[in-house]
């Protein structure tokens, strides 16, 4: 007689019963790529770059603008760098350039009432005491011209020579200089050219009524231009 016949599903219970366990499956962890290490920092600085801003916008908005009054002091605090000994020689020019202007205009305001002695002196001044200036020059015009009313002539021309070079393109002295050299020193052509300067620059230069009423001429350097430009 056969033994009775054990079902296949109880074999398998029981070898799986005996059986040991299969060890857990092993993971294998891959050293991140250049490409997503990249990404990754990317990230991580934008975050720190976004948290950074917030906390900044945060901190204006408690501190009503304070942090920017604090980076307005900061900006201020650099740019003074001037030393107290620069600025009291800024002063000093200032002081100076002021002095000078006053004469200057002063010297203009006599020749136009005709006062030409007190008109040299306020000129003759500039050119002594502030000789360092640029404004010297347009006193030496100044004093040109006076000089030629109520002073040596030549002396009075070769200032005007002098300054035409030293304010080359400056239509007064140009003009003064045509009139002289024409009237004085019989040098037509050269009076020609020192007039086509002038007048190409400013032709008001060619109205007597300008010089004697606008620019405040001498008569006798008036008498001169006139005689230039009649060519009598």
């Amino acid at each position: 007689m056969k033994p009775p016949a054990t079902p296949a599903s109880t074999i398998a219970a029981g070898a799986g019963a005996n059986a040991s366990p299969l060890p857990p499956p092993q993971t294998v962890v891959s050293p991140p790529s250049a490409s997503a290490r990249t990404t990754t920092r990317r990230q991580l600085l934008a975050s720190a770059g976004l948290l950074v801003a917030a906390g900044g916008a945060t901190a204006r908005a408690e501190g009503g603008g304070a942090s920017n009054n604090s980076w307005a002091g900061y900006g201020a605090a650099a740019l003074e760098v001037t030393t107290e000994a620069e600025r009291a020689a800024s002063a000093a020019v200032s002081r100076r350039v002021g002095e000078a202007v006053a004469l200057l205009e002063l010297g203009r305001e006599l020749q136009a009432r005709g006062e030409f002695p007190a008109a040299l002196a306020s000129f003759t001044r500039v050119v002594a005491e502030y000789a360092d200036l640029a404004l010297s020059e347009y006193a030496r015009v100044g004093r040109a011209l006076v000089l030629y009313e109520i002073g040596d002539r030549d002396e009075s021309i070769a200032e005007m020579e002098d300054v035409s070079i030293a304010l080359k393109g400056y239509p007064e002295i140009h003009a003064a200089l045509a009139a002289a050299l024409y009237a004085d020193k019989h040098a037509a052509l050269l009076a020609e050219n020192q007039f086509t300067i002038a007048t190409l620059l400013d032709p008001h230069y060619t109205d007597l009524a300008y010089v004697r009423d606008t620019k405040h001429w001498p008569p006798s350097l008036v008498a001169s231009l006139h005689h230039f430009i009649t060519l009598s």
